[in-house]
């Protein structure tokens, strides 16, 4: 779930400046005639210039310490009556061990600089008989062979480990027709985007649509790295695509590239691309996928370097320096994004034998367990430089939700062995609903914010997740409460689908308030775009697959429409900026999210219980699903090394 804070920032870049030959015509025929002449000079100059020092070095040098394969002239001092000098414990063997020889080996010396001087300038000769593009082809085909290396060098196999038992990847055909062509419809709409984003968008993040090109955002920095290619994999290998799922393994093992000069947000880049890699791995047993995961962890950890274990929101992929967002609290780390690593280090962890990703998130989860939280309520703000709450600003939603759900899933995927986990997730639970949980003059039950005090009557899109969270965590709540959060979360979804239904298009606000008259419906201007959000959708399915009631699947179906009728252009799927206008203008972006999440949901909806069941996978906040880990608890891996 991407939290507001993230939204793309749109941003102003100066062209590049063209210094290429083009730029100076007028000079390119006098280049061609001097330069072979002067890069000869030079290079003549140098060789000479090396040759000639050594025969004016001074002849104390003849005295020194030459390392060149021979016996080493000092050796330690055993008895001095021997004709020999002791100087500080060593043995200058015999001086007249001799002048003879050391005017052999100069004489040796001498010799081998000629010949390599000799060999250079021949070698130099041929180099410039050939034409420019040659002398480039051959500096390309260098430089080629070293990078080969360094991915050779990168690409080193990880020790084996046992896949745990995978189940339900490629079933869930529904037996009744009706669901069946609804699910073939959502599988033709991934088609529709992910074929648009191949011919408009390949190789960059995210698509325009509208615009047919590439589109990115502030979250993955300045480069291009395929962010939908790597969120899309799973979605196209549990619809079947399989030729589609090819050609992004294929990108992936030759195009993507983590040593870039590029700043990052380090949950982001976390849940979409460690989280896809590691489900794309688990799903189709592709080792590539694991080895990028990998690569892409270690150049996260520098972001860990602070002085309170809290990681940095960013950090630069090259250089390792981190930081924060500026608007965040004097500078603060962020609940939902420091708190959401869980699931992907621990598999980490798992795979490689290396602790140090499951040391770094249970080292965040000692650090929160000694803080004071006020109303028993996590503020979204911590300060990494001094352990602190920043702002006292709780939320469900943006900048807090997927901590929340993270507790949960972290005991989920531990095979119910990670109580600790599970307690802190109660505790949590049981102060939400004390202190953000209220029901509307018209009966809907809603999750508020507290700001400063106070109860905020306003919930956002993202919050709608909530209602999937509290159904997936009713079975070992406390008190036997299994039946109550069920409900909680019947009730948070019937919100959240009035939030759509009292829209014009059938698609829900951004946010929406519980004040006064107004109810589920966005007030201001700026809160009444859908950026083809998955969270509403996700609540569905989980209540789908807890309850079976046909109207979740009737409510998804209500949304795929929408989505289809208004969302749909002739170059992808775009967000729409007002769904209170019966007419509205595109946002021209396809989320790498919609293919990701919002589709996937839709799909599972779709399909049999059968195709990832819940008591097998858990599914990431960015609907990557990773295999529960059969273990005793979460610090064992079943790789042996790490045991």
């Amino acid at each position: 779930m991407t939290t507001p804070a993230l939204l793309p920032l749109s941003g102003r870049r100066l062209p590049p400046l063209n210094l290429g030959a083009s730029a100076f015509p007028h000079h390119r025929a006098t280049l061609r005639l001097s330069e072979k002449f002067i890069l000869l000079l030079i290079l003549s100059a140098f060789i000479t210039l090396c040759f000639g020092a050594f025969f004016f070095l001074p002849d104390s040098s003849k005295h020194k310490r030459f390392d060149l394969g021979l016996e080493d002239v000092l050796i330690p001092h055993v008895d001095t009556s021997k004709g020999g000098k002791n100087l500080g414990g060593f043995l200058i063997h015999g001086q007249g061990h001799d002048e003879h020889r050391h005017r052999e080996e100069e004489e040796r010396l001498r010799n081998k600089i000629r010949a390599d001087h000799e060999k250079a300038l021949e070698e130099a000769k041929e180099k410039l008989k050939k034409s420019r593009d040659e002398i480039q082809a051959e500096i390309q085909t260098e430089k080629n062979k070293v990078v080969q290396e360094l991915k050779k060098k990168d690409s080193k196999p990880l020790p084996p480990v046992p896949l745990p038992n995978l189940i339900g990847i490629n079933s869930g055909e529904p037996t009744d027709p009706d669901i069946r062509e609804k699910r073939n419809k959502v599988k033709e709409m991934m088609k529709h985007a992910w074929d648009n984003y191949r011919q408009y968008g390949w190789g960059h993040n995210e698509l325009k649509p509208i615009a047919r090109k590439g589109h990115s955002t502030n979250i993955f920095g300045n480069s291009q790295m395929g962010a939908t290619i790597v969120d899309a994999l799973d979605t196209l290998y549990i619809m079947g695509l399989h030729d589609e799922f090819r050609e992004g393994q294929e990108w992936i093992d030759k195009n993507l590239d983590f040593s870039v000069n590029s700043e990052v947000s380090v949950f982001e880049v976390n849940i979409r691309f460690i989280g896809g890699l590691l489900a794309a791995y688990y799903l189709s047993g592709q080792e590539v996928f694991k080895i990028k995961a990998v690569q892409l962890a270690g150049k996260l950890l520098p972001a860990f370097n602070t002085p309170t274990g809290i990681p940095w929101a960013m950090v630069n992929l090259k250089s390792g320096v981190g930081r924060n967002w500026g608007w965040a609290s004097a500078g603060s780390s962020i609940l939902a994004e420091f708190g959401t690593l869980h699931m992907e280090f621990v598999h980490l962890s798992y795979l490689t034998g290396d602790p140090v990703y499951y040391n770094k998130v249970m080292h965040i989860r000692k650090l929160l367990q000694k803080m004071d939280r006020p109303n028993g309520l996590y503020p979204n703000y911590l300060n990494p430089r001094t352990g602190r709450w920043g702002q006292h600003h709780t939320s469900v939603g943006g900048l807090g939700d997927s901590f929340y759900e993270y507790l949960l899933k972290a005991w989920l995927m531990s095979d119910k062995m990670d109580t600790e986990a599970r307690k802190m997730y109660d505790d949590a639970i049981e102060a939400i609903e004390k202190h953000l949980i209220r029901k509307s003059n018209g009966g809907l039950t809603f999750i508020g914010e507290w700001k400063n005090g106070h109860l905020e009557r306003k919930m956002g899109h993202l919050t709608c997740f909530a209602g999937g969270m509290f159904a997936l965590g009713a079975d070992g709540s406390r008190d036997d409460k299994a039946g109550h959060y069920l409900q909680l979360g019947a009730e948070i979804a019937h919100t959240c689908h009035e939030s759509y239904d009292r829209t014009t298009l059938k698609l829900g606000p951004e946010a929406f308030k519980f004040d006064g008259g107004v109810e589920a419906v966005a007030v201001r201007q700026n809160e009444k775009y859908y950026i083809l959000r998955p969270e509403v959708i996700e609540t569905y399915w989980y209540m789908w697959r807890f309850t079976h009631d046909p109207k979740y699947r009737q409510w998804g179906w209500e949304a795929t429409q929408a989505i289809d009728k208004y969302c749909r252009v002739s170059g992808g799927f775009s967000g729409v900026k007002d769904v209170y206008s019966s007419s509205p203008t595109y946002d021209d972006v396809q989320q790498s999210f919609f293919l990701a999440e919002t589709l996937k949901y839709l799909y599972l909806l779709f399909s049999n219980d059968d195709l990832l069941p819940l008591d097998n996978w858990v599914f990431n906040t960015e609907a990557h699903p990773l295999p529960v880990l059969h273990l005793a608890n979460t610090t064992l891996s079943g790789n042996p090394a790490y045991r």
